[in-house]
């Protein structure tokens, strides 16, 4: 029985690419060779898509030199990846599809829409769930309908910015209490995120967000532990992880503070007043199941000081896969290693089909 072809994709064109280069190649690894033939394409910053013939070209950086282009063929009659170098070209079929794309064009719905079009099944949340997920906003709607706690927030649009006062006004005549976190709605990773401590600093955080979204999230500041769940799964049989806690080695969790600060930390069994743990589990999956997930997801929140009430943050439908990721650790810590979760992920994929 000849053995079924999966494509990773990885790199992409976000603020997220590096990092999504590491989580390729995280997965990459984790792939059973012996049931499996891998294809790696990279997409590079300015949107090329490479093949890739050497896992070593994604770790030593080298893969943007590949004289070879990899075009994922939209046509629903055959799931093949359009291979072109120099003048000549070349179909190579593919079973599945594995994005491995943070933020931007990988995980909001775009490439996910892509692979829906060509009909060739594919890793994780589907192009809706992948879409309301991605944009904050959104996901704040639909977890209010679930009556599950958030901070409080107002939207904020670019087209605000150009009418003077109009942006601070709408937000004021919410929010009256600093200090605020002001956030592009559909960004990855803390970028573009600011938090505003005077109401002199609230335009200027409301015009660097607007560089990144034409959608401002501004919310009130929830004081608290930040701590983070893991759910797998399809749409019946969805699980949580034990909950993780993150260490910011910043006053928040930047994207600097994840990735390049070796003061942040992660724990993977932190201790929580009783009945904590429990909440955030159903609740991870609540919501997970609201935004019609599937495959992955990583939902964060905020346990609050004082009261020990659990807030909700936000769910990122394609979570980090790093040495220092956090959903990785968690599924580790329940004996489902990164070889057993890669391969679940495969399943579920070609369940759905």
């Amino acid at each position: 029985m000849s053995k079924k072809t999966i494509a990773v994709f990885f790199g992409g064109q976000s603020t997220e690419h590096e990092i999504s280069c590491i989580s390729g190649t995280t997965f990459i690894k984790a792939i059973d060779k012996d049931k499996y033939d891998v294809v790696m394409v990279g997409i590079t910053k300015e949107g090329r898509w490479l093949l890739v013939d050497d896992l070593k070209k994604i770790e030593d950086k080298t893969w943007y030199d590949s004289d070879t282009t990899a075009i994922l063929s939209p046509e629903a009659d055959d799931t093949c990846l359009i291979l072109i170098k120099g003048d000549k070209a070349e179909k190579l079929h593919i079973d599945l599809a594995f994005p491995t794309l943070h933020g931007m064009y990988g995980e909001d719905g775009t490439i996910q829409g892509l692979f829906e079009l060509a009909k060739i099944p594919y890793v994780g949340c589907s192009c809706l769930a992948s879409a309301i997920s991605m944009d904050k906003a959104y996901t704040k709607r639909i977890v209010d309908d679930l009556g599950i706690r958030q901070a409080e927030y107002v939207v904020v649009f670019d087209l605000d910015l150009n009418v003077e006062g109009k942006a601070v006004k709408k937000v004021r005549d919410k929010l009256t209490e600093l200090p605020l976190f002001v956030k592009p709605s559909r960004s990855g990773s803390s970028v573009g995120m600011t938090k505003v401590e005077s109401w002199e600093e609230l335009e200027p955080a409301l015009r660097y967000a607007a560089e990144f979204d034409r959608k401002i999230l501004v919310e009130e500041a929830i004081v608290g532990r930040e701590i983070e769940c893991a759910v797998l799964g399809g749409y019946e049989d969805a699980q949580a992880s034990g909950v993780g806690e993150i260490l910011a080695a910043d006053t928040f969790y930047t994207y600097d503070a994840k990735y390049n600060n070796a003061e942040s930390k992660t724990v993977v069994r932190p201790e929580f007043p009783e009945g904590v743990e429990e909440e955030v589990r159903a609740d991870a999956v609540a919501i997970f199941k609201a935004v019609d997930g599937y495959g992955l997801s990583r939902v964060d929140f905020f346990l609050e000081k004082d009261t020990n009430e659990v807030v909700f943050n936000e769910i990122n439908t394609l979570p980090g896969h790093t040495s220092i990721s956090m959903y990785p650790m968690l599924w580790t810590d329940k004996g489902i290693d990164i070889k057993a979760e890669t391969q679940r992920l495969i399943d579920l994929a070609f369940e759905r089909g």
